[in-house]
């Protein structure tokens, strides 16, 4: 990806952003009232972030961090950082998904931390960093990655002689096996309200949604390795060999309980999520590597960055804090103790710390951490988010809603997104390369 920068900054030089987004004068920012410790407001919403502040708080004299808790993503979070950027009252530091990062540069609404960040940016793969980057410009920090896995109910696989499947082929026999051996079960979930996971998969395929050509945006939703995903899950769907029930909805977390869904295509977070929701299924789950077209790959689940947002007091502390909250082997110790997630650090030198902190007794004690390493080794390299991604993701979740009803196919809606972005990027004033 670091050949395209110089397309990319042609895109951003247009954007009125670059002036609103400086980050001069924060030195220059009171720290706080006299005799009083700085104080840094902070919004997310992921799994362990009360005691990664408990921690810093409780370790830091001269800076202080207020949270708030806010709804994750697009339920309701962004919406709300967006209202506040444009009233002057933002957070200094906001939880950003890498695909909404370059909305929210596109909208002015972060500042450019790149000369705050410089001294840390080596400690990341440059596939990683390379996502919070646009214009050649760093615009948040890592927090996480989010490598692709498969959790399964062992004890349900041996009893019923199906083996773990390694590629989407495989899937499909134990698939079929699953549904042979209790009707009522399924190996696994569509998730109509949930596009993350086809990127995701599309992602793991090779795809390409966006790029840059010159001065524009190249966008190729419908390409032919997302075609083959969608194809592939629409007779998942049209054979009935998987669920199709709201992600992380009361219904799909009855059917672990009552033993008819024996599979999730997730991520590495998903082991906090599944072991917070079902401990007295402790010891029945394992974890595989997402299932693959024919060579290892994983593309990449989510994922959070911080950011600090235009409105920030002072902007010096904010990183500070950013990178203790990323970076510090007290903070993954603390977020990985909570007992609620199963973050995997993308600075990798921390994976050992985050092994060492999850209790992975709900999985019979495997090595969960050594299989997250394994996929975040093989996320396929090139992936680049787009500049309208809320926009984008909006028109997946409504055009998917209607696949269970038969109204539509997963193949058509890939047209559906692919025309809808590219009308919102020129609606922006954005260049778009001819398809």
């Amino acid at each position: 990806m670091g050949r395209k920068s110089a397309g990319i900054a042609g895109l951003l030089a247009g954007m009125s952003l670059l002036a609103a987004c400086g980050s001069g004068g924060d030195s220059a920012q009171p720290a706080g009232e006299a005799g009083q410790p700085t104080q840094v407001t902070f919004w997310g919403w992921a799994k362990g972030t009360q005691q990664v502040v408990d921690a810093f708080n409780k370790s830091h004299k001269d800076v202080q961090i207020k949270y708030e808790e806010i709804p994750s993503g697009n339920a309701g979070g962004y919406a709300k950082f967006s209202n506040a950027v444009k009233a002057g009252n933002a957070p200094d530091v906001m939880s950003v998904e890498y695909p909404q990062l370059p909305d929210f540069v596109n909208q002015g609404a972060l500042q450019d931390i790149s000369a705050e960040v410089a001294d840390v940016k080596a400690k990341y793969p440059a596939s990683v960093f390379s996502l919070v980057e646009l214009g050649g410009k760093a615009w948040a920090v890592p927090m996480d990655a989010a490598p692709q896995v498969f959790f399964y109910r062992k004890d349900l696989f041996e009893k019923n002689k199906i083996e773990v499947p390694k590629t989407w082929d495989d899937f499909k026999a134990a698939a079929e096996k699953v549904k042979k051996a209790d009707d009522k079960a399924r190996i696994a979930t569509f998730f109509p309200d949930d596009p993350s996971v086809i990127a995701a998969l599309s992602w793991q395929a090779g795809g390409k949604w966006f790029g840059t050509e010159g001065d524009a945006w190249k966008v190729a939703i419908n390409d032919e390795p997302t075609k083959k995903v969608a194809d592939y899950w629409q007779g998942l769907v049209k054979d009935d060999l998987v669920k199709v029930q709201p992600s992380f909805s009361q219904e799909w977390n009855a059917a672990f309980e009552d033993d008819t869904l024996w599979g999730y295509v997730g991520a590495n977070w998903g082991a906090g999520v599944m072991k917070g929701n079902h401990a007295g299924q402790s010891g029945k789950w394992a974890i595989a590597p997402i299932p693959n077209w024919g060579t290892p790959a994983s593309g990449m689940l989510g994922g959070t960055t911080f950011g600090v947002s235009k409105n920030a007091k002072n902007t010096k502390a904010a990183v500070e804090v950013i990178k203790w909250l990323t970076g510090s082997e007290e903070a993954w110790t603390a977020r990985l103790s909570s007992g609620t997630s199963s973050g995997f650090p993308a600075i990798a030198d921390l994976v050992p710390v985050a092994a060492k902190s999850f209790d992975a007794s709900f999985y019979g004690g495997q090595d969960i951490y050594a299989l997250f390493s394994e996929s975040y080794q093989t996320i396929q390299p090139g992936w680049t988010w787009g500049p309208s991604m809320v926009q984008t993701l909006t028109s997946f979740k409504d055009a998917l809603g209607k696949v269970s009803t038969g109204e539509t196919t997963i193949p058509a809606v890939l047209d559906t997104v692919q025309t809808a972005t590219v009308d919102e990027i020129k609606g922006r004033g954005l260049n778009v390369a001819q398809q």
